[in-house]
């Protein structure tokens, strides 16, 4: 569904992404994990246009995503869910949801009822501005706005930081329900517990480029690329 390849993003002079690849298939959930700074929010700001590559491509199915503008991008049926959620405060959490909400490509399946049915939280704090939300409802309206866009490919960026582990864990078993319904999904998480549970195969960034991939199960049992990657 999507293949990055060979990308060079900079912020400035500073050289960030040094030759990309990845790659998200139809219905797949891909988790990229790394330790901070090491480029995995700038892929994800890359592929939706927000850090424009330099070089490189990045193939949306037929659709070359390199050149066009972040609101393209999204109308061909990409979803984002930043890190640090960036809902908007001062509306409510109704306010929040209905301002994203479109049909898809195909028709699309998520409306603001079905979205209530996978967080009802959602229904009953919709009156409630977003900015008085806790973290965990902030994250799962963040999910929420994301996929009323009725996207193909989501990609979440740090969805369990800063929240509560019972917490991390509804917006794990949520994020894998997705996936069971063939929604791909790019997942950029420091939580490897998370990530390994949910993803079918996993990538690792460091220092603006890959240097590991393959299943959860082999990873978990690569004890010498989690502690020189990911330091556990």
């Amino acid at each position: 569904m999507m293949r990055v390849q060979d990308v060079h993003a900079y912020y400035g002079d500073s050289h960030i992404l040094q030759g990309v690849n990845l790659e998200v298939g139809e219905g797949e959930v891909v988790a990229l994990l790394g330790r901070n700074g090491m480029g995995k929010t700038t892929t994800i700001s890359a592929i939706m246009g927000l850090v424009p590559p330099r070089s490189g491509s990045i193939r949306f199915g037929d659709e070359e995503l390199v050149g066009r503008p972040p609101f393209e991008i999204a109308n061909l049926g990409i979803g984002l869910v930043p890190q640090g959620r960036r809902l908007f405060p001062e509306l409510t959490v109704r306010e929040n949801l209905t301002l994203a909400e479109r049909p898809g490509r195909d028709g699309g399946r998520w409306t603001l009822e079905r979205i209530h049915d996978l967080f009802p939280i959602l229904d009953r704090r919709g009156e409630v501005y977003a900015g008085r939300l806790s973290g965990g409802e902030q994250q799962m309206a963040a999910i929420a706005r994301a996929l009323l866009t009725n996207p193909r490919l989501i990609l979440l960026d740090e969805p369990s930081e800063g929240l509560a582990p019972l917490i991390v864990e509804e917006i794990g078993r949520v994020i894998a329900e997705l996936g069971t319904e063939g929604l791909s999904i790019l997942l950029v998480e420091q939580h490897l517990p998370m990530a390994t549970g949910i993803a079918d195969r996993v990538y690792i960034m460091s220092k603006g480029t890959m240097v590991y991939e393959g299943t959860p199960t082999e990873l978990l049992a690569d004890d010498e690329a989690r502690a020189k990657h990911l330091g556990v």
